[in-house]
């Protein structure tokens, strides 16, 4: 995952911040090769901001 316009060592000082903001990033702008945690998009999931067809396609696959 590539994103320059964010400091990512700011962001890894709020453990629980950092995990939403890397799986918003996973999630809208592409995993690049990456897998995204099951078990931390569990425990995130209504806390993320993403495109509501990408939310409902996760919710049928993590419901699966």
């Amino acid at each position: 995952m590539y994103n320059w316009s964010a400091d990512e060592q700011a962001l890894k000082k709020n453990p629980a911040q950092y995990t939403r903001w890397r799986l918003e990033q996973l999630i809208n702008f592409g995993l690049n090769g990456e897998k995204i945690n099951e078990r931390e998009l569990r425990e995130h999931f209504s806390e993320l901001n993403i495109d509501p067809s990408r939310r409902r396609l996760l919710e049928i696959l993590l419901n699966e």
